[in-house]
């Protein structure tokens, strides 16, 4: 296996499906079944994933909510995401913990590093919720910051294009893909890979991002194994 733990970024969005919002069961199940594979092969898996399928924090203003409120509600949502996910992997016997940035032990552990990277050593896949537990940032730095906390081998980022492009491939038809780069020519060529705080993150810590389609049948598995896919940052 080409990594032994990684950390995998999901987007909220992704869990909609065809849908204008919420969770498509066909996808949810669709996912869960991607990372079973992978656990199976033995790695240690952690998933940070968003909320943007219920609320996005930035939203807030344009509805009269206070950014920091808004923020919260966002934390809260992904929470119910990660959720959603746990027992989706759990019918499927994959043995799950989430964790939360924010206290809420009625449903969750609070965040503790050691904790987390226990959960792991024993196999277990580990989801954060909540973000970082503050304001201001994204789930892309929450995906950054917990990878490194964790001494993940790669973040690995799943989202509905096959990897980085010159443009954007869904509105650019001449939009060309680009399938390695370094963290300073991302820079250079001004590529939204992930905000700034995370790619920084990433950068300072020599942490590498692959970006890649996960919607795509047993794409995650091949790429833990190897095969070229994707675009790498590194």
């Amino acid at each position: 296996m080409k990594y032994k733990r990684i950390l995998l970024k999901l987007s909220g969005e992704a869990l909609m499906g065809d849908q204008q919002y919420g969770i498509d069961p066909t996808r949810l199940e669709q996912y869960a079944n991607e990372i079973k594979k992978v656990v199976d092969k033995g790695l240690e898996v952690a998933i940070v994933i968003g909320g943007g399928n219920i609320f996005r924090g930035m939203q807030a203003d344009r509805i009269g909510i206070d950014r920091v409120q808004g923020d919260h509600m966002g934390m809260l949502a992904t929470c119910i995401n990660g959720m959603a996910l746990q027992s989706s992997l759990e019918q499927q016997g994959v043995y799950t913990r989430l964790m939360s940035g924010i206290q809420m032990d009625k449903v969750c552990e609070p965040f503790i590093r050691r904790r987390a990277v226990r959960h792991l050593e024993k196999g277990r896949v580990v989801i954060f919720s909540a973000g970082t537990g503050s304001p201001f940032f994204t789930t892309d730095s929450a995906a950054s910051l917990r990878a490194i906390e964790i001494e993940a081998d790669v973040v690995l980022k799943g989202t509905r294009v096959d990897g980085i492009y010159t443009a954007d491939p869904e509105k650019d038809p001449k939009a060309v893909k680009l399938e390695e780069l370094s963290f300073e020519e991302v820079l250079r060529k001004d590529l939204k890979v992930m905000d700034m705080t995370a790619f920084t993150l990433c950068r300072e810590n020599k942490l590498p991002i692959v970006v890649f389609d996960m919607n795509k049948p047993d794409n995650l598995i091949r790429l833990v194994e190897g095969a070229n896919i994707g675009t790498t940052v590194s």
